[in-house]
């Protein structure tokens, strides 16, 4: 799928200095995520990631306080993302169904790497998604960091893949839910399928887990006049 040129605004306390404004910050992004990617979010260190850089550690930590800020950083770039691919395939989309089929098939499949964007992997950063971004927010701090509008871009995208529930159904009770519901779920059903396969049903059937959760969100609301 190809995408629209985009530019992917951040909320400000994300960071302490821009990533997108630099070279050196693009590359921050870049090569965290490979790293992220290859050794997993406890054993990244800005040492680590420094010396993959060839930049002092120091000059990462004047982009971000911590690793735990860049996790923010990168799931809310993700998230932002994804918001922009759903406006892509959603825009002049008559049918809610259709929309709403189109949504799932966006938040439950492989993601395609966006070319538009040369410093970040959206294929290996998706990854980092399905297995390290819970980490971002089951923290002591995430009320703090809620207030601080961390979290809005996820909220964002469910928020309006919810609102397309709601045209189906303007009575139905947990849009918000059900959705949210997808999202996690297809992320847990991705990881167990490749380390936990005793925990899913998942085969070698081609797009099983949109179709899983295809039903199951058709299943809550009115069939599709005809």
């Amino acid at each position: 799928m190809k995408s629209l040129p985009i530019q992917i605004e951040m909320n400000s306390e994300l960071y302490s200095k821009n990533p997108d404004s630099s070279e050196l910050g693009r590359k921050i992004i870049n090569k965290s995520i490979e790293l992220i990617y290859n050794i997993g979010f406890e054993a990244f260190t800005f040492k680590k990631l420094g010396a993959v850089i060839h930049s002092p550690e120091s000059s990462i930590y004047r982009y971000f306080d911590n690793k735990h800020s860049l996790l923010l950083y990168l799931t809310s770039w993700y998230w932002t993302w994804t918001e922009y691919q759903l406006v892509f395939v959603t825009t002049n989309v008559a049918s809610p169904y259709v929309r709403l089929r189109k949504s799932i098939d966006l938040l439950t499949k492989p993601v395609v790497e966006d070319n538009e964007i040369t410093f970040v992997n959206e294929v290996l950063l998706s990854e980092i998604i399905f297995s390290e971004s819970i980490k971002g927010y089951h923290t002591k701090n995430v009320d703090e960091e809620n207030k601080k509008g961390f979290f809005k871009a996820y909220k964002r995208v469910v928020k309006r893949v919810s609102e397309i529930v709601l045209e189906i159904d303007a009575d139905f009770q947990y849009p918000h839910m059900l959705i949210s519901t997808v999202i996690e779920g297809a992320h847990h059903q991705k990881y167990f399928t490749e380390h936990l396969q005793a925990l899913t049903d998942i085969s070698n059937e081609e797009d099983s887990i949109t179709k899983f959760y295809t039903k199951l969100v058709f299943n809550f609301l009115p069939r599709e006049k005809t």
